[in-house]
C-alpha cells in the first residue's frame, strides 16, 4: 500500500491540475478529488480550473489593459494562459501576479533568437508597454511618503532627496501616451520608436508619469543613486564639459521649483532615504 501524498505534494499536483490547458481525466481525478451530489471528481476540478484561469486572465487585464488593447482580448487572453502555465502564481496575493508578465513576453518573443536589428518593432513596443503597465501597478501600492510633509520651493538643495514611490524609466516607444489614450477610450494606433524618459511617481495616492529629457534622466539617476543635488550637479557639470554656475543655474531655472512641486523630492531625513545612498 502506498504512502498518502504529503499537503506539499497534494497542493502543487492542484496547482498543475487548474493551471493544464485541458480538462482533468475522469480516471485520474477520481483518485485524489472527492466527487460531488450530482457530478463526478473530474467535472468537480473542472469547474474550479475554469473558475481559477478566469479569474486570473481578469487579474492579469487589470493590471495590463493597454497591453490587452494592444493585442486584442483573444490573442491577449492566450498570452495569459500560457504565462499562467510557465509563471503560476507563487505568492499570497494576486498583486504579484504579473511582475514577470514583461520579461515572460521578452523570452518568449518568436524572434528572440534574431539579430536585434532584425526584431519586430510591435514586439519591442509591447514589451515597454507591459514594463510600463506594471511600473504603474507597482506603485499604486508601493510604500510612499503620504505621511509625510512636502517641501516647497524654500528648501535647500542640501534638504531634499528623491521620494521613496518614484521610478525613473527608459522605454523605446512612447507607451505612457499609448496608455493614457487607451485608459480615456480611445483607439490609438501603433506608435513610431521614440526613446524616451519618464519619471513616474505618486503623491497624495494620485500617481503621474513625467516625460523628461535624457539629461533631466541622467540628473535624477544620480541624485537617486547618491542622495545628493549638489553631488549631481557637478556630475553633469563633468559630463556635459558646462561649467558648475551654468548648470546650477540651468537647475535652479528651468526644473527645480516645477519638480519640488510636483512631488519629486521630500525634505532629508536620517531614516529610509539616507539608506538608499
Amino acid at each position: 500500500m502506498s504512502a498518502a501524498p504529503t499537503l506539499p505534494a497534494l497542493q502543487q499536483r492542484l496547482l498543475q491540475a487548474l493551471i493544464a490547458p485541458a480538462p482533468a481525466d475522469r480516471a485520474s481525478a477520481a483518485d485524489w478529488i472527492q466527487p460531488g451530489a450530482r457530478i463526478d471528481a473530474a467535472a468537480c476540478l473542472d469547474i474550479y480550473r475554469r473558475s481559477y484561469v478566469l479569474r486570473l486572465r481578469r487579474c492579469l487585464a487589470e493590471q495590463f489593459p493597454a497591453t490587452r488593447h494592444a493585442l486584442g482580448a483573444a490573442l491577449f487572453d492566450d498570452f495569459a494562459d500560457t504565462y499562467l502555465r510557465d509563471c503560476p502564481s507563487d505568492s499570497t496575493t494576486l498583486y504579484q501576479l504579473g511582475r514577470r508578465y514583461a520579461d515572460w513576453l521578452e523570452r518568449n518573443r518568436p524572434d528572440r533568437d534574431s539579430p536585434a536589428d532584425e526584431r519586430e518593432d510591435w514586439i519591442d513596443f509591447l514589451v515597454d508597454l507591459a514594463r510600463y503597465e506594471r511600473e504603474l501597478f507597482h506603485l499604486f501600492d508601493a510604500p510612499g511618503a503620504e505621511d509625510q510633509p512636502w517641501p516647497d520651493a524654500s528648501a535647500d538643495d542640501s534638504e531634499l532627496v528623491l521620494q521613496p514611490c518614484l521610478t525613473l524609466a527608459q522605454y523605446r516607444y512612447p507607451v505612457a501616451g499609448y496608455y493614457h489614450e487607451v485608459r480615456a477610450g480611445r483607439d490609438p494606433a501603433f506608435p513610431p520608436r521614440s526613446d524616451c524618459w519618464v519619471v513616474v511617481l505618486r503623491r497624495d495616492y494620485d500617481t503621474t508619469t513625467f516625460p523628461v529629457s535624457e539629461l533631466h534622466f541622467r540628473f535624477l539617476s544620480l541624485v537617486q543613486q547618491q542622495a545628493s543635488i549638489d553631488a549631481a550637479l557637478q556630475e553633469i557639470s563633468a559630463w556635459t564639459g558646462r561649467t558648475l554656475d551654468a548648470v546650477r543655474q540651468s537647475w535652479r531655472a528651468d526644473v527645480r521649483r516645477a519638480w519640488v512641486e510636483a512631488g519629486f523630492f521630500l525634505r532629508r531625513t536620517t531614516g529610509v532615504h539616507d539608506k538608499q545612498r
